[in-house]
């Protein structure tokens, strides 16, 4: 089951499976309820109604994302490499109970499938991170889950770790889309996940990894993220990636990234 989010004349609408559900509905009213059942009461408040408007990122406006950092061994490497004082800190959080996470985006800065991303313009060596994205209730049980796109300064977060909500959080940075797809959080255990980076219609990077290569669980994270934080209208987490571009590669004005994570599809090029 896929949840999508339209533009229509009468402002954003919410779909389930290419169908319109009633005006009003929304994904915080949906996220403050129960995960058992959430499916079932979609289906019956579902529309005949087609969605046919474009398509907007799939989180309303007041709700917010986070970041989870150094969940996978790939990641790792790369902070401590590209870390000028500090690289001590990411073996530290690899192997630490508590995971790193960070504010990364609110709704109405968010932006969806065949949207433009942007580059810092106070930085040279930019790179996407391709992450599955939860979506959490406000009881913090795992719903389901969004393909996203976490923009990256690497040379703002290499000088200092500190900076990390400068390389992370800014106009275009964070990208999620083009669906939620409603799945419990063990259907999401080993889910493929690729990476492809496209410049003058052709491939300059591509990878793949696997949720199955995170060091933490799903559950773990939510309930981290959770433990003191209130989110009455539930939230989106991204979940960290396992996928980097090698030192020489950062991206330009143009580029496509596109990412897929168990079958499902995000697109935007770099505005």
């Amino acid at each position: 089951m896929d949840l999508t989010r339209h533009n229509t004349t009468t402002g954003p609408r919410w779909a389930v499976d290419g169908n319109y559900l009633p005006a009003g509905v929304t994904l915080s009213g949906l996220l403050a309820l129960p995960a058992a059942g959430l499916s079932t009461l979609i289906t019956q408040l579902a529309t005949n109604e087609s969605a046919t408007g474009e398509l907007l990122a799939p989180i309303d406006p007041n709700q917010e994302i986070w970041g989870s950092g150094v969940t996978y061994l790939r990641s790792r490497d790369a902070r401590k490499a590209e870390s000028k004082t500090s690289a001590d800190v990411y073996q530290l959080v690899y192997d630490a109970e508590r995971p790193e996470i960070f504010f990364k985006q609110v709704g109405w800065r968010t932006v969806g499938y065949g949207q433009n991303v942007r580059i810092r313009a106070d930085t040279t060596w930019n790179v996407p991170e391709p992450e599955l994205v939860l979506v959490i209730n406000a009881a913090g049980e795992i719903v389901g889950y969004t393909v996203g796109n976490d923009m990256s300064s690497r040379d703002i977060e290499g000088e200092n770790p500190l900076y990390l909500p400068q390389a992370k959080t800014y106009n275009g940075s964070c990208a999620v889309g083009p669906a939620i797809r409603l799945l419990s959080a063990d259907a999401l255990a080993d889910l493929p996940i690729q990476l492809k980076i496209e410049r003058n219609g052709a491939v300059v990077f591509a990878d793949d990894t696997a949720t199955s290569r995170m060091k933490r669980t799903f559950p773990d994270l939510a309930a981290w993220l959770y433990r003191e934080l209130a989110f009455p209208h539930g939230s989106l987490l991204m979940t960290g990636t396992g996928i980097v571009p090698p030192d020489d590669f950062t991206l330009q004005r143009g580029d496509v990234i596109r990412v897929t994570i168990g079958g499902m599809g995000l697109e935007n090029a770099v505005g």
